[in-house]
């Protein structure tokens, strides 16, 4: 099967992150799980801080593969082609910059200087299924910073950066360049890019829903019927509340 179509050939709609960041990733796993899509969340990477904002952008890719003693000595570092310190540089403004490691968190995948200065260069944020060294640095950025967990060994240890800007796994899940990566405190969603236009337009009605089912179960409405609404009297309640709440 062909790869999905490239980044740049997939234009989003211009409110399309700005309606995806008010969204939760509960919503928007809910939304791509209708459409057949049920391995979109990333296992294993939790926000480093739990105040650092929503995380939203398209996906700048990074891939390891497992480190050797003669590619990946401590000189590495010096060579100016580095994968790992070209992707920092390259990574556009807005994105995110997706990091896959294989699921191993043994070594970091980068620290605290190398995330201080993507957020210098407008990244949206960071998503490693690896470690992050100086963690207490990086959480305390304002930039969002996902990992699997702390962890102080160089990535040289065992990570050897190959790849920027190609398909990748991370924490399980496929991200394809241009992907939408959206994260908060339940963790980061990976988004298709060609869904997302119709994802960031189903979230908000799906959430306003959500909040009623919420006030009618505080109500001590029972859940059968209401959620779902298999209660065609749910759904008059429903429109009878929106129109309070916009009358109000």
């Amino acid at each position: 099967m062909p790869n999905p179509a490239a980044a740049d050939t997939i234009t989003l709609a211009p409110d399309t992150l700005s309606r995806l960041s008010k969204a939760s990733t509960a919503t928007v796993a809910t939304l791509l799980y209708k459409r057949g899509y049920h391995n979109a969340y990333v296992q294993g990477v939790a926000r480093l801080a739990p105040d650092q904002p929503v995380l939203v952008g398209p996906a700048y890719t990074l891939r390891y593969i497992p480190a050797r003693p003669d590619t990946d000595p401590i000189e590495a570092f010096r060579e100016p082609d580095h994968p790992q310190r070209v992707a920092v540089e390259r990574c556009p403004e807005g994105a995110v910059l997706v990091m896959d490691c294989r699921q191993d968190a043994s070594a970091a995948s980068a620290g605290s200087i190398l995330l201080t200065r993507l957020q210098v260069r407008g990244a949206a944020g960071v998503v490693t299924d690896g470690g992050i060294r100086d963690a207490e640095g990086a959480a305390a950025l304002n930039m969002p910073v996902f990992a699997a967990k702390a962890s102080a060994p160089t990535n040289l240890t065992k990570h050897h950066a190959v790849d920027i800007g190609l398909p990748v796994g991370c924490g399980g899940v496929a991200v394809y360049p241009g992907d939408i990566v959206l994260g908060d405190s339940d963790g980061v969603m990976i988004l298709p890019r060609h869904l997302a236009d119709e994802i960031a337009a189903e979230v908000g009605p799906m959430e306003e829903f959500e909040a009623f089912v919420l006030e009618q179960v505080l109500n001590n409405t029972p859940i059968i019927g209401l959620y779902p609404p298999t209660d065609p009297e749910m759904q008059a309640r429903f429109e009878a509340w929106k129109t309070r709440k916009s009358d109000g």
